[in-house]
């Protein structure tokens, strides 16, 4: 396979998680910039969420950072569960994503339930832990916080 797939090139056995990296831009036929970024929750290859922690973190945050961050396209788990990738259109820093990051996840912990947790608004709706999200929420927000709030 010759294309080049941008976490591919990512060393996962040299990064420390939680981490907030831009992935890289996109600039499209008419001029928009789209940002990919990875939310990494988990120490790659050590830890993988839980599948009921890391959809429950996905239907919260596809909220709670909409909220925070303005044209988000997409937030959807890794495979390897370790965390999220964003998709959003328009260009911000590393530090941007992170300090959003930490108000989203502020409010998972704070969350009295799951969004869309029906069969017709999900489908795997069964298999949600808001235990399991709030969990790795406060894990991610005491080290982020002092990464990016000094």
């Amino acid at each position: 396979m010759k294309i080049v797939v941008e976490s591919f090139t990512m060393d996962h056995t040299k990064v420390t998680a939680p981490f907030v990296r831009k992935c890289g831009n996109i600039t499209t036929p008419k001029g928009d910039t789209i940002a990919k970024f990875d939310l990494r929750f988990t120490q790659p290859n050590a830890e993988a969420m839980p599948t009921g922690a890391i959809h429950a973190l996905e239907h919260l945050l596809a909220g709670y950072l909409r909220e925070e961050l303005s044209d988000i396209i997409d937030i959807s788990p890794m495979g390897c569960r370790t965390g999220f990738y964003l998709i959003k259109l328009g260009d911000l820093s590393e530090e941007e994503v992170g300090l959003a990051l930490i108000k989203a996840l502020k409010k998972v912990i704070n969350s009295d339930e799951i969004p869309a947790v029906n069969p017709i608004q999900c489908g795997n709706y069964r298999d949600m832990s808001l235990f399991g999200a709030k969990e790795y929420a406060k894990e991610v927000v005491a080290k982020l916080e002092n990464k990016y709030i000094k």
